[in-house]
This record gives C-alpha cells, structure tokens and sequence, in this order.
C-alpha cells in the first residue's frame, strides 16, 4: 500500500507541480505527518525532492527530472492497452498504432476479459482522411477552412481554430474556437465538405480543460415514452435510457436524453410503429404526428 502511494505522490508531482504537504495528506487521505515520512523515502531514493517555504511554499520534484522506472502495474498497463486498441479500431492513425506498440512492449501482458470495439467509427473512408487532415491541422496549429450543412441544410463556409476531435452520438465531431462567436464550437465531421489547413495560424493557445463549450450544432432535449413490453429491450439497446415505470402488463416507461435535430432515435423511435407513444415533449408529439401524415399522404397518392 505504502508502494502504490509513493508512486502516486511521484506522478501527482510531476503532473501538478508544487504542491503542499496537506495537500498531499488530503489527495492521499493520510496525515501531514505520513507525507512528510513519504517525501524523506522518496528523496532517499533518489526522486529529488524541493522544499519551499512561504506562502506559495510546498513540495515539488525538481525541474527536467524524468521518470524511468515503471509506474503502473501489470492490470493497468492492461486497461492502457485495452482502451488504445478501442480508440485503433475506430481510427487509423500510425503515431496511435506505435503509441500502441510502445505500450505492449512494456509489458508481457495476457489481456483483459474487457474489449473495446469501435470499428463503426472507421466505416467511412472519407472521415478517416478529414480526421488525419484535422490532426494534422491540430499539431500544426493551423487554422481549418470548410463547407458546412447545418440542421436546417443551411450551407456556409466556416473557418475555425481546431483543437481537439471527438467521438459521441455515433460520430466524429470537431471541436473548434470560432472567431465569428469568440467561443468553441462542435462541428461533425460528415456534414463537412471541402476541408483544407490555410496557412494561418491559430490566435491562441487552448486549454481543453479550460473550455466551456457550447454545441452549436445541437439542442439536447429529454424524452419521455411509454412503450409495449415487446420493445422494451430495443428501447435499452438504441436509445440509452432508463426505464422510469414498469406496469403488471409489461408496459413502461423509459426516459432518454437526445441531441433534438439528430436523425438516429427519431428514426427508431418511428420504427417501433403503434408499440411506443411519446409522452413528453409536447413538440416531438407533434413532429410525429406530422410525419406519420406526411408518410400517410405519400402512399396513398
């Protein structure tokens, strides 16, 4: 136990810098006392320890010390493993796949019971080049230039500061700093066109961690349906809710939150036929009601 806090007071430091000795106590849920024995040890064996004294004092390990030996146990670099190779099968990137190798190396490892598949991410060929040409623009700190459609198949041209890309609601996003709103913005990727790096670079540094983003692609709303038993296990499969009501007939409840204008849930929503009923909000109600007419008038014409 003493071993796993020693080298978790080490990355603590090396990732956080000057930090003080309650800190410490609190992150570690030990006493002062305890961390004072530990940094001793550590300085003892050879981690360079500084100490500061004043207001802003504290410990921190000194500047350009690297560390070489192991940090993590054999389970760790396992779960490290698992999730790069979750993140491969979604993208081809060759620094990923050596990042990849790297790891596995470091360790003879057997795997995990735990896979992650993300192959549905990489179906598309034309997103794994704007994905490669976005990295790119993000290490280069290249300002991005494209033809975007909107919800409303708007069509505008859009330049942005790409920071980072990301994952979610079944697709690639980018998330940007737009100038035009001196905000971040997320862009998804199979609605662009004509993606191109200019050769201006970036206004400023960005701080993932910093951002408060707002999505200017989506508004998410929060549903509420009432469902036949039939399709209570679909229900959980596609639309990543919780059931609210369960009734002796084997009827329920299920709730759901949802990017309002995304085409996935609608459309499994509208599958489900007569076997589901949107409870709430009263506007899906009525955007349902309004294409089952549309479909109605289409087929009897």
């Amino acid at each position: 136990m003493k071993i796993e806090r020693l080298m978790g007071i080490v990355v603590y430091l090396l990732n956080n810098g000057r930090t003080s000795a309650q800190k410490l106590a609190e992150k570690f849920e030990v006493s002062s006392r305890t961390i004072m024995r530990d940094l001793e040890s550590l300085d003892q064996a050879g981690i360079p320890i500084q100490s500061f004294y004043g207001v802003e004092g504290g410990y921190q390990i000194m500047d350009g010390f690297v560390l070489e030996k192991q940090v993590a146990t054999i389970h760790e670099y396992d779960w490290i493993v698992t999730a790069l190779k979750g993140m491969a099968s979604a993208y081809a990137s060759k620094s990923l796949e050596q990042t990849l190798a790297k790891i596995k190396s470091l360790n003879d490892t057997k795997g995990m019971a735990v896979s992650v598949d993300l192959g549905v991410a990489s179906e598309d060929g034309k997103i794994n080049e704007q994905l490669m040409l976005l990295e790119d623009a993000i290490k280069k700190e290249h300002m991005v230039r494209f033809s975007y459609a909107n919800n409303h198949n708007e069509v505008k041209e859009i330049q942005v500061e790409p920071v980072c890309l990301q994952y979610k609601w079944y697709n690639w996003y980018l998330i940007g700093y737009y100038e035009k709103y001196q905000d971040y913005c997320m862009f998804k990727l199979v609605r662009m066109d004509r993606l191109q790096i200019t050769d201006i670079k970036s206004s400023k540094k960005h701080n993932l961690s910093d951002i408060k983003m707002r999505d200017n692609n989506e508004n998410i709303i929060h549903i509420k349906l009432h469902g036949k038993a039939a399709i209570k296990a679909k229900c959980r499969e596609y639309l990543n809710g919780r059931i609210t009501q369960e009734f002796e007939n084997g009827d329920f409840e299920f709730c759901f939150s949802v990017p309002e204008h995304e085409t996935f849930w609608y459309g499994v929503i509208l599958s489900f036929g007569n076997k589901a009923k949107v409870i709430e909000p009263k506007e899906i109600k009525e955007r349902i009601l309004n294409t089952c007419k549309e479909i109605q008038k289409e087929y009897e014409e």
